[in-house]
């Protein structure tokens, strides 16, 4: 993992590190196939994830609590199980106004200000995601896929 990749993450924008990853996806010419997927995965992804280091309210797919987003974090988000999951935790912390399924303070959690969810989302709905009901399933054919794009995503980092 490159340094400036923890840099990046660290403290960065998001327009930013998508802005690096696009940079990176252009010089390594990437297929217009995974260009097209990484990027806005990410977005979808840092879209929640940059609010909550914001707020230092981090946390990981187990809930515990991170002092800062490293690549490693986000990482462990680009799993599509585990992002379906941001997607509902953050949710329900909306309606409920504090932060919840996490392991953090109750302190920290009850400073939890408002995420707004849609670009995340758009990116769940738009890879069938059902996000009425998380109970329900998505097709393995999508989750197979996010893993490739993860994978392209490690290699530009």
């Amino acid at each position: 993992m490159k340094q400036e990749s923890y840099t990046l993450f660290k403290s960065a924008d998001m327009k930013t590190i998508l802005e690096v990853l696009e940079n990176e996806l252009q010089k390594r010419n990437e297929s217009p196939f995974w260009r097209g997927r990484v990027v806005p995965f990410s977005e979808a992804i840092l879209s929640v994830l940059i609010p909550l280091r914001d707020a230092n309210m981090l946390f990981n797919p187990e809930g515990k609590a991170e002092n800062e987003l490293t690549p490693e974090l986000f990482f462990r988000w680009n799993d599509f199980v585990s992002l379906k999951s941001l997607a509902f935790t953050i949710q329900k912390s909306n309606e409920a106004g504090i932060l919840l399924r996490t392991k953090l303070s109750s302190a920290t959690c009850s400073n939890y200000k408002e995420i707004d969810l849609t670009l995340l989302g758009a990116y769940l709905s738009k890879n069938s995601v059902n996000l009425q009901d998380e109970a329900i399933d998505f097709p393995i054919s999508n989750y197979n896929l996010h893993q490739g794009v993860s994978n392209v995503i490690k290699s530009l980092l």
